[in-house]
């Protein structure tokens, strides 16, 4: 390596201009090579996302359709027992989804998980599609099983397409990538809205137009690469070096930064696979401080994203809006729910990269409780048919801003990030298992505890726990920005990591090294 290719790289150590103005070769071809590797990763986990468009277009479903199907004037209408089944079957499927991510995530890897995720929407939007306009009990069938087969699916899809982008990404790139799973599922809930506003009378055009979607999300996957770490997990070196040098932009054979990354994570799985854990259970790998913490943590973080009302709005967004005052048309209202958590979402990948997780968490909580405690305010003094009349509506808009900023969105992404390779699937499953029936338990006694405490005492709940939650953010939540996996990993376990700067350093002079050695 020459001096003038060696004071480019120490440029880039130092943050200091080498001596000669002109860039050397060697420093164009580095450049280049990091901005087709930053292109493929960025490509790839958006492919592999597109899976999540559908699984949010099912959650927000029943807002579009209950109205006709409870509707008196239709052909077939359900009965207000059927109808409830119809609109929370989902939220009791969605935990054993979860759980199946894990077992499927683990045994048949991250690409054959989104075939499996796109296949059973696709027979779910199907049922639906062609479902019967003329006996209201086979109608009642088909939409149970139809919804509790797209709730496994929501399930399911929380974790293998932001575990997959966390695993293919460069740490720089990476909290922006699994935010891409919150995003596409905020598309589908948009579009699902949207769908419904514009087709408010044929909520079976609008599944019709769901399955083709997934049937294009099914053919997207088939070029996408497998992911490296779960091809080292399985002892499968070669097809893992083949995966690593495509999401990497490397074509040359035997390149040392292949070598390199390949040899961590064998490293890093060898560690958390043993003589003994051969032999122990899922159960036992638990009790390890890097699996146990992060799991405690998690569940903490999701629990206080359910308990604060954020997925009462997402699925509520209609009747939510009459109850919190909302004075514009309640389905234009849940359009703007999502064109809300579309637009931050996007934000969300920005600030999160520059900021890291938890200031825009504790920013969150903040917003959160001061919109709940405003709309408690709003329903003791009711202010529709006044001048005030649009606070009601700003209020629930800005709850969902700031909720995307931080206690919506952020549980999914970590999730991808803070479990070692070797369990990632299953504890990352059992943590969308525990979120999903946190789901479930306020989804089912929401609308009791407003028939019981009343709207304003609901909203007040709501704050005090968005309170609780920045508490929990400031002494618990780890910040994981920059920091590789198996950073984060060892920061769990109890050792001494480096920052991310340092860790880039070391990184650069191993590249040096390797360099001059050529």
């Amino acid at each position: 390596m020459s001096g003038k290719d060696t004071a480019e790289v120490e440029a880039a150590l130092t943050g200091k201009q080498p001596q000669s103005p002109s860039k050397s070769p060697t420093h164009a071809v580095l450049t280049q090579l990091t901005r087709r590797a930053a292109i493929v990763q960025i490509v790839t986990a958006v492919v592999a996302n597109i899976t999540i468009i559908s699984s949010g277009m099912g959650i927000g479903f029943p807002s579009i359709a209950m109205i006709e199907l409870t509707n008196s004037t239709t052909s077939v209408v359900l009965t207000e027992s059927d109808a409830t089944w119809f609109a929370s079957i989902t939220s009791i499927m969605c935990p054993f989804g979860g759980l199946l991510s894990g077992y499927l995530l683990d045994k048949v890897g991250r690409k054959k998980t989104l075939y499996f995720i796109n296949i059973i929407s696709i027979v779910s939007w199907a049922i639906m599609s062609f479902a019967s306009r003329t006996d209201s009990a086979t109608l009642f069938i088909q939409l149970i099983v139809a919804r509790i087969i797209i709730g496994i699916a929501i399930g399911l899809s929380s974790t293998p397409a932001s575990v997959y982008a966390a695993e293919v990404a460069h740490p720089n790139l990476r909290g922006r990538l699994t935010l891409l799973t919150a995003f596409c599922t905020a598309i589908g809930m948009l579009s699902i809205y949207t769908l419904g506003y514009v087709f408010k009378n044929d909520w079976r055009f609008v599944c019709m137009i769901c399955g083709i979607f997934t049937v294009v999300s099914l053919l997207t996957v088939i070029p996408l690469p497998e992911s490296p770490s779960w091809l080292v997990s399985k002892k499968r070196m070669p097809k893992a070096e083949r995966c690593l040098k495509v999401v990497r932009a490397i074509k040359e054979e035997n390149h040392p930064e292949i070598r390199a990354e390949l040899e961590a994570l064998e490293d890093n799985i060898a560690r958390f696979r043993s003589a003994q854990d051969g032999k122990k259970s899922k159960l036992d790998q638990l009790k390890k401080p890097e699996v146990y913490k992060p799991l405690a943590i998690m569940c903490t973080f999701f629990f206080f994203q359910q308990f604060t009302g954020i997925f009462v709005i997402i699925v509520y967004a209609a009747s939510f809006s009459i109850e919190a005052g909302v004075a514009i048309d309640p389905f234009l209202s849940a359009v703007f729910v999502g064109l809300t958590r579309v637009v931050t979402t996007v934000l969300m990948s920005f600030i999160s990269d520059k900021f890291g997780r938890r200031p825009p968490a504790l920013f969150s909580g903040f917003g959160m409780a001061t919109c709940m405690f405003g709309l408690a305010v709003c329903a003791i003094h009711p202010v529709k048919g006044t001048s005030l009349s649009w606070i009601p509506t700003v209020l629930l808009v800005a709850f969902i801003f700031t909720a995307t900023l931080g206690f919506l969105t952020l549980p999914f992404s970590m999730n991808a990030e803070v479990y070692p390779t070797k369990i990632r699937g299953f504890a990352s499953g059992l943590t969308i298992f525990f979120g999903y029936t946190m789901s479930f338990i306020i989804l089912k006694i929401y609308p009791s505890l407003v028939e019981t405490i009343g709207n304003s005492n609901v909203f007040i709940l709501f704050g005090c726990l968005s309170m609780l939650g920045i508490a929990f953010v400031y002494f618990f939540l780890p910040e994981t920005k920059g920091r590789t996996l198996e950073d984060i990993e060892s920061h769990f376990r109890g050792k001494k990591q480096s920052s991310p700067d340092s860790k880039q350093e070391v990184e650069m002079k191993t590249m040096l090294k390797a360099n001059e050695a050529a």
